[in-house]
């Protein structure tokens, strides 16, 4: 039994690029196929691959419901029956396949972790590599080594949907193959609504509103699972839902023939094809992970989706004929969203892929990960024991044979003999996955325990993620252990183990935790004493002894300091910039900057690193402050002459001069500086001027008085001497007397 090529074809523009597919594997081994959604590369592609190479295809998709999609359309293209030459392999659901496999891109890393050789495989086609998933990237990396390995018995297609190709071409040093877009001409139009990003449900309502109506078949794209519910509730029988959270039968819905309007996530952009749909109504979001580098915290955030994501969402109305889109966003919104998606590898959370790459080997990736972000994978791998000096330990090798996150993998082996196997299990699987029928897929890696009847979605959640134990400080408002303070709706006791926190501007919110017991969270965290030195609002310093879980703080005693004590929290005070320099100091501080700006060395550098630097000379041990300490001894007698604190103008009177690195400023009434022809100087520096009206307010700024007389001085005297007529505007200001006084009162 093979594949017939021209029947699964047929109709598909993909059919027509194949020959030049073949001569670029022959040349190059690997190739980039850039081909639209619609083409056929995923139906046409692997089959092709097989009647050329023989052996066994795989063919990595990024969703499980694109996996079993794609398996299912070349089954039926081919006039076979599922498992036969076509087969699938995603998460908890196998069919095996004689000639093509369709399998998630995460399951092809561990069957290379398994087997790095790849035995009896003789091509992998990477597809829709522009989504930029975290294990896609892996695995081309991977298959890249692979295919140098194997040379002329292996190759490697990558497949996109968007043009932005190239990168992988580079990458994979490989030609790109194009087939060209077949799509019908699709009618673009704006209706925008407020509160877009936030999902409320104003715009929700907008969405449906936009979703009804129409006589042919409909696609909406939402960002997440929450929205579709919602929407479909709203439409009511004619919406189907479409998400990766669904089962195969459920999500089969979406792809029966007919009027409908089916409800998606992005699923739904390049990855499935939904049949018969003539309209897209597009919200322009997408759900994406990010990391909060600063808290900790990795979670998904609703942001707007790309350019290219919404052309894709757009295409998908032209597929069949004619069509329309409706975008609830302005055109203008739209020319401000990024170009392309973001890889994953920039703002997820990468503790399972630095595990996987410790297995691998090192290991040349499409974009490098962020260097801050690895080294917290790698410290976290280290604190779970699955690195050792850098290098993957046997715990670390089989924690990366668990299908989930090393932390609730490490944790599933701790907790089970507390709560037993298959409780831990269970809450591995739900908090992975949110399934806990996946459960029996973690028990057969660990020992058996019988369950004890204890919280194990509690206990799993405290040890996987220790740092996110919480303490109530008040009925909306919980502290975690990592020192972030989060909102929270009913929290169900005073300690808790938090699954799920999510920031949103410059606050937190928990949306799942389980109560835990104060003595799990403790002997979890465990108790540290330490005293403390700290400021109050005056600058005095207090003692108190602290009794600590983290950064949540159990108890306080008061405590006598002793000196040292008390001159590192004060020294410790100004390194954090909480306590400012005295008033006196702080001008000193400004004068010398002007000097090392306008002199250089010996004046000393006062920057913030310069100062913390050399804090031990200017902060005296009986807590005053002194800068002049920083001043080179012979320099000391000069300081107060070189950067005086006050100027004494035309008028007799002195001023205050004011500083900043860039220049000495002066500002005086105009008439005080009559006479005054050459400005002076301070270190060199013209000093500037801020001449101002009778009144105070600011008339002119020079560092030039002979260029302001000869010149703006006239338009000043215009304006001015009607609005101040008791005051001296006299034509030739060089000649007059300077005064502060008005005019009678200089007679």
């Amino acid at each position: 039994m093979s594949f017939d090529l021209a029947r699964i074809g047929a109709n598909l523009p993909v059919l027509a690029t194949l020959p030049e597919l073949e001569v670029a594997l022959a040349e190059s081994g690997a190739a980039v196929v850039q081909a639209p959604p619609g083409t056929g590369k995923t139906t046409l592609v692997p089959p092709f691959l097989h009647r050329v190479f023989g052996g066994k295809i795989l063919v990595t998709g990024p969703r499980r419901v694109a996996v079993r999609a794609a398996a299912r359309r070349l089954a039926q293209a081919s006039g076979t029956r599922l498992g036969e030459l076509v087969g699938y392999s995603v998460r908890g659901d196998h069919t095996p396949g004689s000639a093509v496999e369709f399998l998630t891109p995460g399951i092809l890393v561990r069957r290379l972790l398994a087997d790095p050789e790849l035995p009896g495989v003789r091509a992998v086609v990477v597809d829709e590599v522009h989504e930029r998933q975290l294990d896609s990237d892996l695995a081309l990396a991977m298959l890249a080594e692979l295919r140098q390995l194997r040379d002329d018995d292996f190759r490697v297609v990558a497949m996109s949907a968007t043009v932005d190709a190239q990168r992988f071409a580079e990458f994979l040093h490989a030609p790109i193959v194009t087939t060209p877009a077949v799509t019908h001409p699709v009618a673009v139009h704006y209706a925008p609504a407020a509160d877009r990003l936030r999902t409320s449900r104003a715009f929700l309502d907008h969405v449906c509103a936009q979703a009804t109506g129409h006589k042919d078949a409909t696609l909406v794209f939402l960002p997440g699972v929450r929205e579709v519910n919602y929407v479909c509730e709203k439409l009511g029988a004619v919406a189907v839902p479409l998400h990766g959270r669904q089962s195969p039968a459920e999500q089969d819905a979406a792809f029966v023939e007919g009027y409908r309007i089916v409800v998606a996530t992005g699923i739904a952009e390049s990855s499935v094809t939904v049949p018969g749909v003539r309209v897209v109504i597009d919200a322009g979001l997408a759900r994406v992970p990010r990391r909060d580098t600063a808290r900790g915290m990795t979670g998904l955030v609703t942001e707007s989706c790309t350019r290219s994501q919404a052309e894709q969402r757009a295409g998908r109305a032209g597929r069949e004929g004619p069509g329309t889109v409706i975008r609830c966003y302005s055109e203008r919104e739209f020319q401000h969203f990024s170009p392309h998606i973001t890889p994953e590898i920039h703002t997820c959370d990468l503790t399972q892929a630095a595990l996987l790459m410790a297995c691998w080997g090192p290991l040349e990736l499409i974009n490098a990960p962020p260097a801050a972000a690895l080294a917290s994978a790698r410290a976290t791998l280290t604190q779970l024991g699955a690195l050792h000096d850098g290098r993957v330990t046997d715990l670390g090798r089989r924690l990366a044979r668990m299908p989930a996150d090393p932390r609730l993998t490490r944790a599933l082996i701790d907790a089970a003999p507390a709560v037993g196997s298959r409780a831990a299990a269970r809450a591995v699987a739900t908090l992975a996955y949110g399934d806990p029928s996946e459960a029996r897929r973690f028990e057969r890696f660990i020992d058996s325990h019988p369950d004890t009847g204890a919280d194990a979605f509690a206990l799993v959640t405290a040890l996987a993620f220790p740092e996110r134990i919480a303490k109530r400080l008040n009925e909306n408002t919980v502290l975690l252990a990592s020192g972030t303070r989060a909102n929270i709706t009913n929290p169900h006791g005073d300690w808790l183990a938090i699954a799920e926190v999510t920031r949103s501007g410059d606050a937190a919110k928990v949306h799942k935790a389980y109560p835990l017991a104060e003595k799990d969270a403790l002997r979890i965290l465990g108790v540290a004493e330490e005293t403390v030195a700290e400021l109050d609002e005056q600058g005095r310093v207090q003692g108190r002894r602290i009794r600590k879980a983290g950064a949540i703080e159990l108890s306080a005693t008061p405590v006598p300091l002793d000196a040292r004590t008390r001159w590192d929290a004060v020294a410790a005070g100004y390194r954090a910039g909480t306590l400012p320099l005295p008033e006196d100091q702080q001008r000193i501080r400004e004068r010398l900057a002007y000097l090392h700006a306008q002199l250089g060395a010996p004046w000393p550098a006062v920057d913030q690193n310069a100062l913390h630097a050399r804090l031990a000379e200017w902060l005296n041990p009986d807590l005053s402050v002194n800068l002049r300490n920083l001043i080179p001894w012979d320099l000391v007698a000069t300081f107060d002459a070189e950067v005086p604190t006050h100027l004494t103008v035309s008028s007799g009177r002195r001023h205050k001069v004011t500083y900043s690195a860039e220049r000495a400023v002066v500002a005086v009434k105009l008439q005080e500086c009559f006479g005054l022809a050459e400005s002076p100087r301070i270190a060199g520096q013209r000093v500037q001027f801020h001449l101002l009206s009778p009144a105070g307010r600011p008339l002119a700024i020079t560092s030039d008085l002979r260029s302001f007389w000869a010149g703006p001085y006239a338009e000043v005297r215009k304006e001015m001497r009607g609005r101040y007529p008791k005051h001296p505007w006299p034509e030739d200001p060089w000649a007059a007397t300077a005064t502060a006084a008005t005019t009678r009162a200089s007679r």
